[in-house]
């Protein structure tokens, strides 16, 4: 971006912009770069008018939820990162419906996930221990357990490019393993999520349950995106990059975990040039 593009884009957002944001310290992989520029949003009319000045501006914008499943380049990334924040963080329940609610993109899975425990409303905890936001969950359709959150998503709200916002229903939601298709450009406001009631307890201890699980499964007390690769058909990740001896294995910083070993971890210092190198070995 120009200097003069810059202090346009801060005149939007106020000091709600940051330049030179270290966004790769900002992920859980802990590793890489900064972004030109990150923008946090807390309201429809400012997503919309920063939206239409990018897009005006032909300047490149992708929107991120807590950077839990992105590898940011050591070289860091030109244009702006949008995070949503503010009423993007709301949770309410669908007006004549007690079992769905509307989930602000914003929202953390762990704060949805405690609203769903408190409404006694079942369906989510299999995202238990993921450290993302819903609109990120939705994007990538995360999963766990042989569920996956597409199974509960009723609708999602959506701005276009062009600043249009509109509600997509179910039968036209594309969503495939671990990927929701949608137009280039489009950023995710709100997700309407149809749950089943259940106890408060019940919920509780499905929770405890799968984070017990995940925790013995899988290196949660290191820095990490979570599984590297899609789990081929008819078989686990995992499962072959340990048969064909790479569990262990540790270039600079990044090492492929000897817990799980479809997940590579920081071990301190890793840059996102060791963890490419990894990736490019399996």
């Amino acid at each position: 971006m120009t200097p003069l593009q810059l202090e346009n884009l801060k005149k939007i957002g106020n000091d709600r912009v940051h330049v030179g944001y270290p966004l790769g310290k900002m992920s859980t992989f802990k590793a890489g770069g900064s972004v030109e520029a990150l923008c946090e949003v807390d309201s429809s009319a400012m997503l919309k008018e920063i939206v239409e000045f990018l897009v005006g501006e032909s300047i490149p914008y992708t929107v991120i939820g807590r950077g839990s499943n992105i590898l940011v380049r050591d070289e860091g990334l030109q244009g702006v990162v949008i995070l949503l924040e503010g009423e993007f963080e709301k949770i309410v329940k669908e007006e004549g419906q007690r079992y769905q609610v509307i989930v602000g993109a914003g929202t953390s899975l762990f704060d949805l996930l405690l609203y769903c425990r408190d409404q006694g409303l079942r369906g989510l905890e299999l995202l238990a221990g993921i450290p993302g936001k819903v609109g990120g969950a939705t994007c990538m359709n995360a999963g766990g357990f042989g569920g996956r959150i597409a199974d509960h998503i009723s609708a999602v709200q959506m701005m276009d490019r062009d600043g249009t916002v509109r509600w997509v229903g179910k039968k036209e939601l594309r969503f495939n393993y671990r990927s929701f298709s949608r137009p280039i450009g489009s950023v995710l406001l709100r997700i309407l999520i149809s749950l089943t009631p259940d106890s408060q307890e019940a919920v509780r201890q499905r929770i405890v349950e799968y984070l017990k699980a995940k925790k013995q499964r899988q290196p949660l007390d290191q820095p990490s995106a979570g599984c590297v690769f899609k789990n081929p058909p008819g078989d686990y990740a995992g499962r072959m990059i340990e048969e064909a001896g790479l569990k262990g294995k540790t270039i600079g910083g990044a090492k492929i975990s000897e817990k799980h070993a479809n997940f590579i971890v920081n071990t301190g210092g890793a840059t996102a040039r060791d963890v490419l190198c990894l990736i490019d070995l399996v």
